[in-house]
């Protein structure tokens, strides 16, 4: 143990000391921010800092990786020059610069997310160029920076006066002699590398002392590790005849007709009587908009005067749920009507070309199908997923000088978005051809900025006022669209990605996937308010039905308005699977665990479970959904072949 740590490798010993301090340190701060949010015993409160402790010396063991090989394999003559040690003297500042800058990013991060590093921040490491102007338009970076510096100098002040630094140049040893400690340092990310069971981390029913007792950086580790999970691997199954047999009769409904009654498949004919509609359809999927900024769902009122209206005016879905957390799984729910499987989303997935889209359905129709985003859309694999499923792209970079008048990083302001909806809105009109709209909002989105004089919210100042902006946007959006000669043959499609936060004390809380979802077309739909419990998942099948439409599905969405319609949502993270109904959460974990909670409250902000004994028939439905869309995508049978 003592030739481990004297001399050059030193360091190494160095680098554990100061990643697992800063680590404690980021940990107690969070743990102070979100003490509202946590009731916990003194032995959860040890478990925090000790299970959090062994994560973190599980991702240091891996990040003194290259450190420890440079230290084996450069000469001794090289290491200790005096050249040498002056630039170990700015590289220790430089590690340690980084690590402040970590626990500073760990902060900020927990305070947009309420949680530890997971796969947004894998996709915030992907899009450099977005991420960074964000963080440059949202934060005082010069500020932070400096901040940050001075930190970092104490520290290494403190650490040269302990002789740390200078302690390490004194090393005789040679090649054969170095190799000792470095098989000792290399030896703990080998075994961690054979399986670290994150189950660990779950220390309680409350998710946000959960998420304290991982390492940030160990869980950034992870998602990377785990962009893709296979169902079969590592959730509960049900024999595949069984399984298929369930599915066909949790998505059988009375208009439907399956085409392979015996095979293991969804194929079905769905058949609606009477004429067939080509009404145009704008579907306005709008950044971030949790169910409580709407009066109309609980909320407190007065940031979306135009939406609670339009609640009013149109057909409202009072119960209406996103089926995950980002941006990307709502457009997967939507456009192709299936589960959230795990790991990341079908639009960032290589191989999802010719999906069964509701695009290629528009089009087989006679539509002109537009994605419109004011953003670049090779965000997210956005542009790469849309073009190559049935929708042509509108991006910002169709958007001319005049057109953007005001943008942020992510992507021009929701005024100018819509203004270029209309106009490729009057395009499609002059063709006379229907047209079908995905439209994708921005202005929701930190840095929460916007126009100045259009609310009395100023700009930069936060979530709200971005929320009354987008509501602002569209609001003048109808206003302007009513002169249009389209408008009355139009139906307006109202309807979040996902809500503005995902935390919560419990794994999958209901409240942070309640959206809203209204249907406006006063000269087609009559004002209503559905009740029923249904998800993003049947908006397009809901759609084809009111439009009169018989089509072959591959859908796991139905149509809400159907009298024989099975209220449940589905909704997940990109490990937890849930299915909601009958007012039970059932939830699949990683482990082939199943566990069900019975909702004793569910509204805009709050969600209370209780943990109940999971019913044999709902565990079936629940794996059946998740097990099948698994299945069905990796045997590439979820693709368009009409």
């Amino acid at each position: 143990m003592k030739e481990t740590i004297y001399g050059r490798f030193r360091f190494i010993t160095l680098i554990y000391i100061l990643f697992l301090s800063v680590s404690a340190l980021t940990r107690t701060v969070l743990l102070i921010k979100s003490l509202n949010m946590l009731d916990m015993s003194l032995f959860e409160l040890l478990q925090i800092y000790l299970i959090g402790a062994f994560f973190d010396f599980a991702a240091a063991s891996y990040l003194v990786i290259p450190f420890t090989l440079y230290l084996l394999f450069v000469p001794q003559k090289l290491f200790g020059h005096s050249v040498h040690k002056y630039l170990s003297h700015i590289f220790t500042y430089a590690v340690i610069f980084a690590l402040v800058f970590y626990s500073f990013s760990e902060w900020f991060f927990w305070d947009e997310f309420s949680v530890r590093f997971n796969f947004i921040a894998v996709d915030y490491l992907v899009y450099t160029t977005e991420v960074i102007g964000n963080i440059r338009e949202s934060y005082p970076m010069g500020m932070l920076l400096s901040v940050i510096a001075v930190i970092a100098a104490a520290i290494f002040w403190v650490v040269h006066r302990l002789g740390y630094i200078n302690d390490i140049s004194k090393d005789d040893r040679n090649f054969r002699g170095r190799l000792k400690p470095t098989v000792f340092y290399l030896m703990f990310p080998v075994i961690f590398s054979m399986g670290m069971p994150q189950e660990l981390s779950k220390i309680s029913q409350n998710q946000y002392a959960n998420e304290l007792g991982k390492s940030g950086l160990y869980s950034l580790f992870s998602a990377f590790r785990n962009n893709s999970i296979d169902y079969d691997n590592f959730y509960a199954r049900e024999d595949e005849k069984e399984m298929f047999s369930n599915l066909k009769n949790v998505l059988s409904t009375k208009n439907s007709i399956f085409v392979h009654p015996k095979e293991n498949d969804t194929v079905r004919q769905i058949v609606n009587r009477g004429e067939e509609k080509d009404y145009n359809v704008m579907v306005l999927t709008v950044e971030s908009l949790s169910g409580k900024f709407l009066e109309s769902l609980g909320g407190e009122g007065g940031l979306t005067p135009n939406i609670d209206a339009l609640a009013k005016e149109g057909m409202f879905f009072s119960n209406f749920y996103a089926t995950g957390t980002r941006t990307v799984r709502g457009m997967e729910a939507i456009t192709l009507s299936i589960p959230p499987t795990p790991g990341r989303s079908i639009v960032k997935r290589p191989d999802n070309h010719g999906m069964f889209s509701s695009g290629f359905i528009f089009k087989n129709k006679g539509y002109e199908t537009k994605f419109i985003y004011g953003g670049h859309g090779y965000f997210d694999n956005m542009n790469e997923f849309f073009s190559n499923n049935g929708f042509d792209i509108v991006d910002r970079t169709d958007f001319t000088d005049e057109e953007d008048t005001f943008h942020t990083t992510w992507g021009v302001c929701d005024e100018d978005l819509l203004n270029k909806t209309l106009k490729e809105a009057d395009a499609s009109y002059k063709t006379h051809k229907p047209f079908m709209s995905f439209i994708m909002t921005t202005s929701n989105h930190r840095p929460y900025d916007y126009p100045d004089g259009r609310i009395d919210i100023p700009s930069h100042t936060g979530r709200d006022g971005a929320v009354k902006y987008t509501d602002y946007a569209i609001g003048d959006f109808l206003a302007k669209a009513k002169t249009k000669p389209w408008f009355k043959d139009t139906i307006f499609v109202i309807v979040a990605d996902h809500c503005s936060t995902s935390a919560g004390k419990t794994e999958l809380p209901l409240d942070k996937y309640r959206i809203p979802m209204i249907m406006y077309a006063p000269f087609i739909i009559k004002p209503q308010v559905i009740d029923k419990v249904a998800s993003q998942i049947d908006i397009m099948p809901t759609l084809f039905s009111m439009l009169n439409w018989s089509y072959k599905s591959k859908f796991y969405g139905n149509d809400i308005l159907d009298d024989s319609f099975k209220e449940r949502a589905l909704i997940g993270t990109y490990q937890k699977l849930g299915l909601y109904k009958d007012g039970v959460l059932t939830v699949l974990s990683p482990g082939k665990k199943v566990q069900s909670y019975k909702v004793l409250k569910t509204d805009a902000f709050e969600t209370q479970y209780e943990d109940i004994s999971t019913d044999e028939h709902t565990k079936e439905d629940t794996i059946s959904y998740y097990q099948g869309a698994s299945l069905l995508h990796k045997k590439r049978m979820d693709r368009y072949d009409n």
